[in-house]
């Protein structure tokens, strides 16, 4: 047994004694002859979406064409149609995607008659198309300021940032909303750019319809010191901590010139519906990601592949079973979608797609449940509520939960994760979505599969703990039929 397999095997033994220790509430309606069912139909399920001939389902890739077949083929054999609402795109919603990853880069500093081309460990520069240069723009020193600068002092030139952990990325936000030239970012030393390339040299996967973004550069403070003048550098530096600081425009012009390979492709997430009686009265979607990394493990890797069994074949079991289930007990008042979206790991764009351009009005949406890494709980785990407290959903959710014995995990905890699952990209939008999951019930549950096969090749099949996700798929039928029903529930008026 590795050191990975050793760690899951004591963190499940110590789960199951503490499930053993709260005594483990069941469903009512879920014995254990259907209990085991479910449990062979969603191991089948992610045996097949985890399986090294999806290679990974990655967007994009003969991975991607494989599940978005699966799902399709699963949810028509369970009596959906298709939910693009577009004859000419059945099932198949297209998701417009851009791939760019790091080429090339130079950064030349001229101050008066002198010039300094920046070796590579001490600057680097980036962009999102395939080439962009700047050259003579005027350069403006902003320090540690960022949205209170002031548009004039940022459009069209190259400002000049001080970097500090964990606000950067925020103050380099609020810069390229003003629209600069470039946006340079003074690190710490060549480490900092070593991180950065490693962070930012990564092929990067977003939505066609963002806009792209101005040249983003990184430079060493001891490589401005030395083209700006050791004393200069160090009076601008003195001068940001100042409460009355300016914008100071730099004697000096600066080439930056970065290169990317870029490529434009279509991804699809896949749409199911299962029709309602009564046409009008809104809809219930159920929704996850069927996406995953491709290749990441290490090139010395024997076997490179990350699978993502539990991250998130997991998840579109557990959603296909349920789709299942409802179809077999249906047909409800309101129409049922089942959203399998693609291009979650790159920043939810799937489930962003989907709002900019909805198949429905996405104020007909009465309730959204998103299944994301179901499968790490054992059975009678606590209840990890993502979105509490965001929602009208919570007083049913809670009551239908109070029935069924579930109990709720911590809150604290739970909310951690709001803004990194699809859901997030609904919220936005103020359609009501909420994810219920035992695997985010506490960090006891989840944690161990964080620190070890997330995100790795050893998420596989064997690592698949299905009690919890088990009682997740009854806990979401209920929901469902629930929220389905126009008599069991009205949707607050729109404010």
């Amino acid at each position: 047994m590795n050191l990975a397999g050793a760690k899951r095997g004591l963190a499940l033994a110590a789960l199951l004694a503490l499930s053993a220790c709260a005594g483990g509430a069941k469903f009512a309606s879920a014995t254990v002859e259907e209990r085991a069912a479910i449990e062979q139909n969603l191991r089948r399920d992610i045996a097949v979406l985890a399986s090294d001939d999806f290679g990974g389902r990655k967007p994009g890739t003969l991975g991607e064409e494989l599940t978005v077949a699966f799902i399709s083929e699963e949810l028509e054999k369970a009596g959906f149609v298709s939910g693009t609402n577009d004859p000419g795109s059945a099932w198949r919603a297209p998701v417009q995607l851009v791939s760019t990853q790091p080429f090339t880069s130079s950064i030349t500093i001229r101050t008066g008659r002198r010039e300094y081309d920046l070796d590579d460990a001490d600057g680097a520069a980036f962009t999102t198309r395939r080439r962009e240069l700047s050259d003579g723009a005027k350069v403006v020193f902003v320090g540690k300021a960022a949205g209170d600068v002031a548009e004039d002092d940022v459009r069209g030139n190259i400002v000049v940032m001080l970097g500090e952990p964990g606000v950067s990325p925020q103050r380099r936000a609020a810069l390229f909303t003003k629209q600069p030239v470039a946006v340079i970012t003074a690190v710490e030393n060549q480490d900092a750019v070593a991180l950065v390339n490693r962070a930012f040299g990564r092929e990067r996967i977003s939505l066609a319809s963002e806009p792209e973004r101005a040249l983003s550069a990184f430079i060493t403070t001891a490589a401005l010191g030395e083209a700006l003048g050791e004393r200069t550098w160090a009076r601008l530096v003195e001068r940001a901590d100042d409460d009355d600081f300016e914008p100071v425009e730099l004697e000096a012009t600066i080439k930056i010139e970065a290169t990317s390979r870029r490529r434009e492709f279509t991804s699809y997430n896949v749409l199911g519906r299962l029709p309602g009686q009564m046409p009008g009265s809104g809809a219930v979607v159920l929704m996850g990601h069927w996406d995953h990394l491709g290749e990441c493990g290490a090139e010395d890797e024997e076997d490179r592949i990350c699978n993502g069994a539990i991250d998130n074949a997991s998840g579109i079991a557990v959603m296909l079973e349920l789709a299942r289930r409802l179809a077999a007990t249906g047909p409800y008042d309101r129409d049922i979608y089942v959203l399998a979206t693609s291009a979650e790991e790159s920043g939810l764009l799937g489930a962003r797609a989907f709002v900019e351009t909805p198949p429905i009005p996405l104020e007909s949406i009465v309730a959204a449940f998103n299944f994301d890494t179901v499968a790490v709980a054992p059975e009678g785990s606590s209840v990890g509520f993502v979105g509490e407290g965001r929602t009208s959903l919570d007083p049913v959710i809670l009551e239908i939960m109070e029935k069924a014995g579930r109990q709720l995990g911590d809150k604290d905890f739970a909310e951690q994760f709001v803004r990194r699952q699809d859901g997030w990209a609904l919220l936005q939008e103020g359609i009501p979505a909420v994810f219920l999951s035992t695997s985010f019930g506490s960090e006891i549950v989840i944690g161990p599969f964080l620190s070890t096969d997330y995100h790795r090749p050893g998420d596989e099949i064997e690592a698949v703990v299905l009690g919890g996700a088990i009682d997740d798929l009854l806990l979401h039928e209920e929901l469902a039929r629930r929220f389905a029903s126009t008599e069991a529930y009205s949707p607050p008026p729109a404010e």
